[in-house]
Formats: structure tokens, C-alpha cells, sequence
């Protein structure tokens, strides 16, 4: 963190048009809804984005009922439906050849589907929105590098204008660092990560949308497990999981290797491999490592998504909690401005509520993800540990039943039920219109 000076770091004086009542740092799913809330409730809100959207590295593309239900209040579903996308209904899993439906998702939501679509063009919809509002500010190409901080608070950040070449400041009465499980301003701010030990990783990688038959999400077999989500028409997104630590292993035995284990679990992938999964270019390794932030708020700060929390991929809940912190933020923030005009920098104790509110949905969320991971770390593998006819009958017999049990059942609603999270319409400025 950086003593502020009142400067823009070259020794002259800060421009003005830096200066905003809320800036937020990273324009993923997290950041951009929250400063479209923002804006639409006539905040000063400048997004920092470090590359652009084109450019983001984007990982989660499941978007619970929940979040379904957020945009329908936000006033966005028409248009994200208008995306290319996929709807899930009703989840199901092939194991050892066998299909079996887990539930329907109109048992728990009020919308009864969750969509499966690329972050690009979901956040480019989002910013655009925003933009229609007049003290919105979007700052792509600008990563932040530090804090600025004033007596302990936070007042603004230092960034770098990858455009100029020059380094600039940024002032604000609070900084939302929504910049990932990486977060700089996490980082810049010394809050630990919180993170736990895991067991797996996970490997992405696309094939064309036909490989995804569109109903199961996961194969299994005695040579692994596979997921699968659509993305729309014309591309699917597919995950391997692996112990942790062994991906190089993998590598080294070689595409064609890694081609013949997938076929053996899912025969059907055979025509889409060759093409589509030509070498280890094509992957991507996700370390499935959840945690939760110590501190998720300061005098001037506050962390929200995976700067404040990180999910694993298990039940695709990434973006569903992201959003909602970014909902309930968008009202305290409002009232912390209300309540606090003068003030350089939003004290604490006005953004506490914030943390109160969401932590221990993270907590319980988090802890059901970590019960599923250990599911799933038994899983991978299996057939190295456990004659396949046992191993069959035992998968098959607890898919089938597993579904019905009351403890299965309380997880698949907190997973994929509208929640208790509600976007606070009457804040909007043209709530009327």
C-alpha cells in the first residue's frame, strides 16, 4: 500500500475526472453487475478493467436459477437470453453407460433452469447497460498496481495505463476490488486468501457444441470422470479431473494418450477429438483451491467474488455467489454514501453489513463443495483402486438414490434455489420508468 500524496504519481495534480465516489477493480461477472447497480442508482462509478473484455482469462460459465432470477430484476434477462446460450433443466449424469436424471430444477427456483453461456459477451452487455448512465466510467487496459491509502483508509488505487504508457491514480470513497482470485487489491491490502488444501484439478478444454449431447453434465467410468456444458450452438466446454500436481504427468504420456482415456469413458467424442483437441495447447488447468478471505471489508474497502471467497467448480456456483454479494454490496454501499457525505473514505462499520450478510452463505456453500470434492477425489481413478462390475454397481446404486436422500436434497436446493437475495429495484434512478 502507498501513502497518497494527492498527486497522479508523476508529481502533478490529481486530474478530477479520476476522482469518483466508487471504483471498482476487475469487470468480471462480480464488478460489472455491481457497478451497473450502481450507476443505474445515480452512483459515480469508474470499473477498472486490466485487459479488456476480449482478453479476460474466464473460467465459470453456469449461471444458477438464482442468478437467472437477479437478471430478470436487473432488467437484463431479455437480453442475456438473447446470447447464445444453453438452458438446463434437468441435470443428469451417465455412469458406466447408464443415465440417470438427478432432479428437476423447477423443484427449487421459481424459473426452473440454469444457463450455460460464454462470460465475453455477457459482460459486454452488462458494461454497456452501465454505460447508459451518466457517472458511469469504464477504464479498460488499466491494471491496478497498489492501494492508495490516507491515515489507514483506503482512498483510491495506482494503475497503470497500458493505452499512454503512463502510471495514473485513481481517488474514490471506496475501493471494491473484484479482481479475482488473484486480487491485487486482496494482495496490496494484506488479507490472506483463506485458502484450503485440495486434492484435484481440473483440465478444460472445447470441443465443437456436438460432442455435448445437451442432457448429461457428467460422464463416469472406470477410467475417469467428464464434464460437459453447452455453450450455445456452436461450442462446448469439457473438464477432466485429475489428482492435484499430476497435469505434467499427463502431458507427458502424450495428446493421444489423454484422446484414448476420454474415448474410453465417452466413445462418442471420437469424431471431435482429432480436430478439436490437437494438443495440450488446447487445455487449460484449473487448481481447485476454494478459500475465503479473512477480511472482506475496510475503512475505504471491500472485496466481493472470488477476491473475497473463492469456489471451487463443484456445483457451478462461482457466478451465483459473485452476484449475489455484488447485490447485497449495491444496497449497503448506497447507504454507507447516504450516511457518510463527507467522508474522504467509507468508514468500516458502514460496509460491515455487507460481510455479515453474505458470509455465511459463502461458508456453508464452500463447506458443501468441499464434501462433494472428497465425492469426487474417490471417483477419479476408481477403476485403478476397484474392480469395474463392484465399482458399477456401487456409482450406479448411489446416483440412483442419492438424489432422494433429505441431506442430497437441502444441498441441491441451496446449489440451484432462487435464495433469499433480492435486487433492491426502488434504488434505481428510473425505478419508474
Amino acid at each position: 500500500m502507498t501513502e497518497a500524496d494527492g498527486t497522479d504519481g508523476g508529481g502533478g495534480a490529481l486530474d478530477a475526472e479520476r476522482a469518483t465516489d466508487v471504483l471498482v477493480v476487475g469487470a468480471g461477472p462480480a464488478g460489472s453487475v455491481l457497478a451497473y447497480l450502481l450507476a443505474r442508482s445515480g452512483v459515480r462509478v469508474t470499473l477498472l478493467e486490466r485487459a479488456d473484455l476480449r482478453n479476460r482469462e474466464f473460467r465459470g460459465y453456469g449461471w444458477q436459477p438464482a442468478v437467472v432470477r437477479h437478471f430478470e430484476e436487473m432488467d437484463l434477462l431479455d437480453d442475456v437470453r438473447a446470447l447464445d446460450h444453453d438452458e438446463l433443466r434437468r441435470p443428469s449424469v451417465h455412469v458406466y453407460g447408464e443415465e440417470y436424471r438427478l432432479f428437476d430444477l423447477d423443484e427449487f427456483s421459481t424459473h426452473g433452469y440454469a444457463m450455460l453461456l460464454e462470460q465475453e459477451p455477457l459482460l459486454r452487455l452488462v458494461v454497456e447497460r452501465a454505460s447508459e448512465y451518466e457517472g458511469f466510467d469504464y477504464r479498460p487496459h488499466t491494471p491496478v498496481t497498489d492501494l492508495l491509502v490516507e491515515g489507514g483508509s483506503v482512498v483510491g488505487v495506482q494503475a497503470r495505463d497500458q493505452e499512454t504508457g503512463e502510471n495514473v491514480e485513481f481517488r474514490a470513497r471506496l475501493v471494491v476490488g473484484a479482481d479475482g482470485r488473484f486480487s491485487t487489491v486482496r494482495t496490496a491490502a494484506g488479507i490472506d486468501a483463506g485458502l484450503f488444501d485440495s486434492h484435484l484439478d481440473l483440465v478444460w478444454f472445447k470441443l465443437p457444441r456436438e460432442a455435448a449431447d445437451g442432457t448429461a453434465q457428467a460422464r463416469v467410468g472406470s477410467d475417469g470422470l467428464i464434464l460437459y456444458f453447452g455453450l450455445g450452438s456452436e461450442e462446448a466446454q469439457l473438464g477432466w479431473f485429475v489428482p492435484a500436481g499430476t497435469y505434467p504427468d499427463l502431458r507427458r504420456r502424450g495428446i493421444e494418450a489423454f484422446r484414448e482415456q476420454l474415448r474410453s469413458v465417452d466413445p462418442s467424442l471420437g469424431p471431435y477429438l482429432e480436430a478439436g483437441l490437437s494438443s495440450f495447447e488446447d487445455c487449460s488447468l484449473l487448481h481447485i483451491a476454494p478459500g475465503i478471505s479473512d477480511d472482506w471489508v475496510r475503512d475505504g474497502l471491500l472485496l466481493v467474488g472470488d477476491a473475497a471467497h473463492v469456489a471451487s467448480p463443484i456445483g457451478g456456483q462461482g457466478n451465483g455467489l459473485a452476484i449475489a454479494d455484488s447485490v447485497v454490496a449495491h444496497g449497503v454501499v448506497l447507504d454507507a454514501l447516504a450516511n457518510h457525505p463527507d467522508s474522504v473514505s467509507l468508514p468500516e462499520a458502514s460496509l460491515q453489513r455487507y460481510e455479515r450478510v453474505r458470509r455465511p452463505t459463502v461458508e456453508r456453500t464452500v463447506r458443501s463443495q468441499r464434501r462433494g470434492e472428497r465425492v469426487l477425489t474417490a471417483l477419479v481413478g476408481v477403476g485403478e483402486r476397484v474392480p469395474d462390475p463392484l465399482a458399477r454397481v456401487a456409482l450406479q446404486s448411489a446416483v440412483s438414490v442419492g438424489p432422494r436422500l433429505p441431506p442430497v436434497r437441502r444441498t441441491a436446493r441451496r446449489f440451484f434455489g432462487d435464495g433469499d437475495v433480492r435486487v433492491d429495484r426502488t434504488r434505481f434512478v428510473d425505478a419508474d420508468e
